[in-house]
Order: C-alpha cells, then sequence, then structure tokens
C-alpha cells in the first residue's frame, strides 16, 4: 500500500482535456490489475463540455490527488433520464484507505440535492464492486451486456426497404414517444438536442418504410470508437426484418468514419435484441451490473 501525501480533492461539473488524460490513464491502471470493466462516459463526458462559467452548479467529477497524482475517481452521468448514473474507482495501490467511500460520501451530498434517482455500476465479475453498492444499496435494477462489432463479421445483402434520414427538431416529439416505447420512461413532450447534428457529433437517424416512421437510431463517434444508441422498432413492425436492416446501416453509418471498434448495450434479458445483434456479428465482452438508490416524498433514502 502507498502512503498518499497532501491528499486534496477536487470537484468539478465538468471534465476538462487535462483531467480526461488523468482519469484515462487511472482506469488503464486500473484495467491492467483487476481485470474487469469500467463505465465512466469519458469520451462522452469530453464531448459534451461547456463553457466555463464562475458558478458551480452540479457537481458531477469527484477526484482525489495524492499530490498531482490522481488516485481515486466517481464520475456522476447525467443522459436525461430519470436516473443519474455512477461509476469510480481507486488506484491499485492506495486502496483500503477509506479513497472511495470518502469521494461516494460526497456524491451522497450531490444527489440528495438533485431530485433524480441513482443507479450505481459495477462489472459483475468485480467482487470488491459489488461488495461495495451492496452495503451502500440492495436495489438491484438490471444487468446489461455491452457488446462489441467484430469488424470483420460479414453481414448480409441490405434489402434497402428500410431507408435513414438525418432526424430534424420537428422529430423530437416523436423520438420521446418511441423512448418511451423503447425504455420504458416517461413521454414528455418537449425539445430533444439529441435530434441535432451538433458539435457533440451524436446522430439520430429516423427509419423510414414507405415514407412512414417505424423507428430510430442513434450513432455516436468519440475518438477511435462509435457506439449505437437508442435502437428501436416499433411493435406494429417487429419480426419482418426491418431491425436488422436498421442495425446494418447504423454500423455502416459508423464505418465511414474508420473506428477502432463499434459497441453497443443490450440488457441481459432482452433475447430477442441479444439474438439479434449476435446474428449481426456483436459479440458478449463483459456484464454490468446496476442497483438503484431512490428517495421517497421526504427526501430520504428508500
Amino acid at each position: 500500500m502507498s502512503e498518499i501525501k497532501k491528499s486534496s480533492i477536487k470537484l468539478k461539473e465538468n471534465i476538462d482535456v487535462n483531467d480526461y488524460e488523468k482519469i484515462k490513464n487511472l482506469e488503464k491502471l486500473c484495467l491492467e490489475a483487476d481485470h474487469t470493466s469500467l463505465k465512466l462516459e469519458l469520451d462522452y463526458k469530453l464531448s459534451c463540455l461547456k463553457l466555463k462559467s464562475e458558478a458551480l452548479v452540479n457537481i458531477n467529477e469527484f477526484m482525489y490527488y495524492s499530490e498531482d497524482d490522481l488516485i481515486g475517481y466517481i464520475g456522476i452521468c447525467d443522459f436525461g433520464g430519470e436516473d443519474l448514473e455512477v461509476n469510480g474507482m481507486v488506484h491499485p495501490a492506495y486502496r483500503r484507505n477509506g479513497i472511495f467511500k470518502r469521494l461516494f460520501s460526497l456524491v451522497e451530498d450531490e444527489w440528495h440535492r438533485r431530485s433524480k434517482s441513482m443507479l450505481l455500476l459495477s462489472d459483475n465479475s468485480s467482487i470488491p464492486g459489488i461488495e461495495f453498492i451492496k452495503s451502500v444499496c440492495n436495489d438491484y435494477e438490471h444487468s446489461e451486456y455491452d457488446m462489441l462489432l467484430n469488424m470483420d463479421a460479414k453481414q448480409e445483402p441490405k434489402k434497402n426497404s428500410v431507408k435513414l434520414r438525418k432526424a430534424e427538431k420537428e422529430d423530437a416529439k416523436e423520438i420521446a414517444k418511441q423512448n418511451s416505447i423503447y425504455f420504458n420512461i416517461e413521454f414528455v413532450e418537449e425539445d430533444n438536442s439529441e435530434t441535432e447534428d451538433n458539435i457533440y457529433k451524436n446522430i439520430t437517424y429516423m427509419a423510414e418504410l414507405d415514407n412512414h416512421i417505424i423507428g430510430k437510431v442513434r450513432i455516436e463517434k468519440n475518438n477511435d470508437a462509435g457506439g449505437i444508441y437508442g435502437f428501436g422498432v416499433l411493435p406494429e413492425y417487429r419480426n419482418k426484418g426491418y431491425g436488422r436492416e436498421i442495425l446494418i446501416m447504423a454500423v455502416d453509418e459508423l464505418k465511414k468514419y474508420n473506428p477502432n471498434k463499434i459497441f453497443l448495450q443490450v440488457l441481459t434479458n432482452n433475447k430477442n435484441a441479444l439474438n439479434l445483434y449476435k446474428s449481426c456479428g456483436f459479440e458478449e465482452k463483459y456484464t454490468m451490473d446496476y442497483y438503484k438508490m431512490s428517495k421517497n416524498e421526504e427526501g430520504k433514502i428508500q
């Protein structure tokens, strides 16, 4: 166990490029030591970097330093849904010093300021990670497979019956409606920034058949990786091969940017989607468990 020297904690709303590099280096050390996975969403966070402001509105980044060395990190990720997602790590040489507990206490303080529920994430194979989560919360929510595309996998020829077009602001209502169907979230009729081909390089496509919208998919390009999100087909158009067409076209769009890898996540109990992804060349890499912390109307933990 290494000695902590001149410890300090940095709290920020958004990471910058310098933070990103330090967190990535710490992540690399942890992955090599533990042979598990983390879901820190650093590329997404950096792509959403906002202009600096004097006021700290929400604290999302919790960094523990020994002198100038980052040795502990927890991040909050808010994708705009009902839940905050929390994942973190401690340098292997500095564990059992109470670093993670100290950072997590600050995360809890921040969570109590915000109205959302909180999901705590851990690789299913990380015994210490699961044990810590269960020490503060035992409300298991769900598990997801993280899947990577075998870039050499041969895709079936497309039928070209489905067309993809970039979503526009006018599609926001339809996107929100479909999200409520696919992901069991409340339908809120409001503008949605994910419909814009903006500086964050996230592009939502509407899938159309004979000029009728039948589904959607979002692709993201972060550094050397491509991601597929928000994918779904309306119930009345399922089991007809349209989902496969949409997925293959989304992969083809991402490949135009020459990514080193293409990934997606899927609930472990969603067998139909899992079979579709496998048939298109995606392979399971790890399982991420989600545990939920909620508050009642009085703000007390349930």
